[in-house]
């Protein structure tokens, strides 16, 4: 054979190849012979075309016709023998069908891990819980999250920072700063924060604290195990019923503090002076320390040192309980002509006196009035506008105190003449998660406090909005004071339970 262009005669160059039973050998033949080869061609597609469209819609168990297998070199159709389209398809399952769907689906996760890691990262997670709560309610299970749970600030005042397990820098802590295992919270001289853990266990973290969240599970049975170490300083717990089983401890200079359910307790820990102690304001618990377990009342107090071979437990007085002015509750004063405030709370057996302390801040570090009285009420004077808080400990004989009451804030507030009509229009309120939101409406220009809060904008028709900070688990009370520039006055109150 002759080579022509590179190309041996007889060769099979890709296309289709005519057999007419004679060799084209003028030019008006070639190009007839190249006129059918290219429609040769386009039927070959079409037909390749249609063989993919049926190979997607019959992937089942239908039986594939016979037929020529194509490949890049040979798609001749015989031009006499074949006048017409032939539909094949092949057969397909279902499980190839999911197994490259599987595939796609891992490819664009990898890439979006890889472009977006932590929104994938956190989507994959939120989708697991998901089809675990539901495969869960289907079985008949428990459909509550289980492992390691997150605490959240309720309540942050002053100085408080945060210290992630796997970092070694502090950022300041905020409400959207989920708490782990292994994070570290510290509060300053002037800083206070409130925390909430899985079981609805409440910690207030009181000034120069330095805590360490050492456990926050749930197991498949609904138990929650929470531990807290306090490295130095003090909180004041409070727990809420929850199964047996489940524990809420402290750990401290080598002792666990266990609390019991609907309980609460003061824990301190203060290395350098070395004094550690709890006290049980309610409920139950005990505190273990090597082999010694010391099982504790209410206000029974557990007291060591760390040389000390065992524990000392004393009953301690209590602290009486605020009455008025009841806590986040307006009091409306005539400015003009102000009368005494009475404050009131409970009687304490033993008590021989009662310290009572008024403050402009919740720490007590720029007090109004402090003294102390014989009887269980007292009237102040001299209080201007604005918001206060207050706190009364008991004395007994020998001159020593009792733990703080429970701290009440109230806001004074100037009240004009009787006669004078307010307009207060509430809407229905709007909780999320930890969060009300107040809607309403009043007067243009007025004065609005929702539980001693004001309201920073009132629109020029009178509406308003208000998101409260963080309540805490159980019953709140949301006041809200209208105050017009003419002194009239007008408050409503609503009872909201977060769960």
């Amino acid at each position: 054979m002759r080579r022509r262009g590179g190309v041996q005669e007889g060769q099979n160059t890709g296309a289709s190849e005519v057999k007419s039973g004679t060799t084209p050998a003028k030019s008006g033949q070639m190009w007839g012979t190249v006129e059918k080869r290219a429609d040769v061609g386009a039927r070959a597609g079409a037909s390749l075309v249609i063989h993919l469209f049926a190979t997607v819609i019959h992937c089942g168990t239908l039986a594939a016709l016979p037929q020529k297998p194509y490949n890049s070199l040979d798609y001749s159709v015989p031009l006499k023998s074949k006048t017409g389209f032939h539909v094949s398809w092949t057969t397909v399952t279902y499980r190839s069908v999911l197994l490259v769907i599987l595939g796609v689906v891992t490819f664009v996760s990898f890439v979006l891990y890889i472009l977006f890691p932590e929104q994938t990262k956190s989507f994959a997670e939120n989708a697991g819980d998901e089809i675990s709560d539901w495969l869960g309610s289907k079985g008949g299970r428990p459909t509550g999250k289980v492992g390691q749970q997150t605490a959240s600030f309720t309540a942050i005042d002053g100085t408080v920072r945060v210290k992630r397990s796997n970092s070694n820098t502090w950022i300041n802590a905020n409400f959207n700063v989920p708490l782990e295992k292994g994070d570290v919270v510290q509060t300053g001289a002037e800083g206070i924060a409130k925390v909430v853990f899985a079981d609805n266990t409440n910690y207030t973290i009181k000034q120069d604290s330095l805590i360490v969240v050492q456990e926050n599970s749930t197991n498949t049975a609904q138990q929650t195990q929470v531990a807290v170490e306090l490295t130095t300083g003090t909180v004041d717990l409070s727990t809420s019923s929850y199964g047996q089983g489940s524990k809420s401890q402290v750990i401290m200079a080598g002792a666990t503090a266990s609390i019991g359910a609907e309980s609460s307790a003061l824990v301190h820990n203060d290395p350098r002076a070395d004094q550690h102690e709890v006290l049980l304001k309610r409920g139950s618990g005990q505190i273990a320390r090597g082999s010694e377990v010391v099982k504790l009342g209410e206000y029974e107090r557990v007291t060591f040192k760390a040389d000390s071979p065992k524990m000392t437990k004393v009953k301690e007085l209590a602290p009486p309980t605020l009455i008025s002015p009841a806590n986040v509750a307006p009091v409306f004063v005539n400015l003009e002509s102000p009368a005494p405030l009475d404050f009131s709370w409970t009687q304490v057996p033993d008590a021989r006196q009662y310290h009572v302390r008024i403050s402009r801040n919740p720490y007590f570090s720029s007090t109004v009035y402090d003294k102390k009285v014989p009887a269980p009420q007292v009237r102040v004077s001299g209080l201007s506008e604005g918001a206060y808080y207050w706190s009364v400990q008991s004395v007994d004989a020998n001159n020593k105190e009792s733990v703080e009451s429970e701290k009440n804030r109230f806001t004074v507030i100037a009240k004009g003449s009787d006669t004078v009509e307010m307009v207060l229009e509430l809407l229905p309120f709007v909780q999320h998660g930890h969060v009300i939101e107040v809607k309403g409406k009043t007067e243009k220009s007025a004065r609005v406090i929702i539980n001693g809060s004001e309201v920073p904008y009132i629109a020029n028709d009178g509406s308003f909005q208000f998101f409260t900070p963080p309540l805490p688990n159980g019953e709140n009370v949301i006041t809200v004071t209208a105050q017009n520039a003419k002194g009239g006055v007008k408050t409503k109150q609503q009872k909201v339970v977060i769960q």
